[in-house]
């Protein structure tokens, strides 16, 4: 059963991308999926959506360690981490990471790369209470320097679901 964010969010998909129901292409846990039309050699690239409450004290920094791990203990091999910097401001705060792995997609080894981004949004009336949004791109290593424009143009249309409407 897909899982719903902690703060409705709005956005836009890059041309050609297309959602999916996550638990029917193998999601589950996540909010929101798109997938690439163009397979690589197998595997669809994809972006995905989640996020959680976090009343915790962990930094965004801890929360990134989070992903690596829950990749290990899911059965990536050889998780690296190959550049993580802060983004956002105080009170807009954000963190990227990319990652590469080694992990098995439809029964075959595969050399993927990731790009996380958080974003945290902060209760003005209760700053212990964190959401924490984080979205995935996922892509063989051959196809990222082709779709890391789009995931820079997904997240450029992220923005807070307020009900007002944009028209």
């Amino acid at each position: 059963m897909p899982t719903t964010l902690p703060v409705p969010i709005e956005f836009g998909l890059p041309e050609g991308w297309e959602a999916a129901p996550p638990d029917e292409v193998g999601a589950p846990g996540v909010a929101f999926i798109a997938l690439y039309p163009q397979p690589d050699d197998g595997f669809t690239a994809n972006i995905t959506v989640d996020g959680d409450f976090r009343p915790d004290g962990a930094t965004l920094a801890d929360m990134a360690g989070e992903s690596v791990e829950r990749l290990r203990q899911g059965g990536a091999e050889s998780v690296t981490v190959t550049s993580r910097r802060e983004l956002g401001s105080e009170t807009s705060p954000g963190l990227a990471q990319r990652l590469t792995l080694s992990a098995t997609a439809g029964g075959v080894r595969r050399d993927l790369v990731q790009s996380h981004v958080y974003l945290v949004v902060l209760d003005l009336a209760n700053p212990h209470r964190r959401a924490v949004v984080r979205l995935v791109l996922t892509s063989t290593a051959a196809q990222e320097e082709s779709l890391l424009p789009d995931f820079q143009a997904f997240l450029r249309t992220v923005r807070l679901d307020t009900g007002e409407g944009t028209g």
